[in-house]
């Protein structure tokens, strides 16, 4: 490092210090503070050509089964979805009836494909939960297109968050990103209620913006509730709350909740402090207090929003609305 400096500047030993933080930092080199190790890596080979984000990357998921990653991204006369190879190569996109997507996930069943994407659009397609083929045919949309409103029958949401979609059909969608519903749905594999449970409260079971939703093979529900800064969970058959965290989000609330492929930890991202949390994920049982095991730290500005995780690889996407981008991660 010295001898990058020229004879010509006067540094202080704090001078030379902060410089080489700087050059560490520049290398993508991290500082496993408290005895923690590097957990994940950035990819940077990924995605090959980042000029394809042409507009405010807001989700991503991941098809694991046949290796591709679809990013959402908002704008004018920008293409909604766009769909990349795990490789990171950009292979097509589509804009047909996706006005605002807020969250997006990948179906894998043992015969087909699909993509879901929440649309909190306020124009005539908005409002809505829809089903794509992966190649973006438009194959089933829940909600009233363009209505906001919380009837059950007919079915209805308010700029609804995120989904997740069992390989059995059954449905969980949080609902919604600041609109008059703060709930969590269950809905059979033909669309009607098995239960509901929440609304605007800082209560157990209550919601302030219930922001993702995942589901763990324990038969739990975790729900990020943004704006009350916890995690709650409930139990997949009956929607009893089972208990929350909240310990670790004195700082930021958390926006996004994902497992890894070995459902060992929670990934958490925390957008207005540029960060993601590894939190411990409790096996069967209690669900206790949070265990926060490891930190990624994004640089200033990038504001993670919602991630995935590839569930073969364990690599883990970052969809960041302030660089406009996404981000690979891969675990070490």
């Amino acid at each position: 490092l010295f001898f990058l400096i020229p004879p010509s500047w006067d540094l202080t030993t704090h001078g030379y210090l902060f410089l080489y933080f700087q050059v560490l930092k520049a290398f993508d080199y991290s500082f496993p503070w408290k005895g923690q190790q590097q957990m994940y890596k950035l990819d940077i080979g990924w995605p090959k050509i980042p000029e394809y984000f042409t507009g405010q990357t807001f989700c991503v998921a991941v098809d694991s089964l046949h290796g591709l990653v679809f990013v959402g991204q908002r704008g004018e006369n920008v293409p909604k979805v766009l769909v990349f190879s795990e490789e990171g190569y950009f292979l097509y996109s589509w804009n047909n009836t996706v006005e605002m997507p807020h969250g997006i996930f990948v179906l894998n069943t043992a015969t087909d494909s699909s993509v879901w994407i929440t649309d909190v659009g306020t124009g005539k397609y908005g409002h809505t939960v829809k089903q794509y083929s992966p190649s973006g045919k438009l194959m089933q949309i829940l909600g009233t297109p363009g209505n906001a409103g919380s009837s059950l029958i007919p079915l209805q949401f308010d700029q609804p968050a995120e989904i997740f979609v069992e390989e059995s059909g059954d449905v969980y969608v949080v609902d919604g990103d600041g609109g008059m519903n703060n709930r969590l749905l269950k809905l059979s594999n033909d669309y009607k209620e098995i239960w509901l449970t929440g609304t605007n409260g800082t209560g157990i079971g209550q919601f302030k913006i219930p922001h993702s939703v995942t589901l763990d093979p324990y038969g739990r529900v975790w729900v990020a509730d943004r704006d009350n800064k916890r995690i709650q969970v409930f139990d997949k058959v009956t929607g009893e709350w089972l208990g929350s965290w909240s310990s670790c989000f004195s700082e930021d609330g958390p926006y996004s909740v994902r497992f890894t492929a070995n459902y060992k930890y929670l990934i958490v991202a925390q957008m207005n402090i540029n960060r993601l949390a590894i939190l411990a994920a409790p096996p069967v049982g209690s669900i206790g207090d949070c265990i926060m095991v490891n930190t990624v730290q994004l640089a200033d500005e990038t504001k993670p929003h919602l991630v995935d995780v590839d569930m073969k690889s364990g690599a883990v996407y970052v969809a960041e609305i302030g660089a406009q981008q996404v981000q690979k991660y891969i675990p070490l």
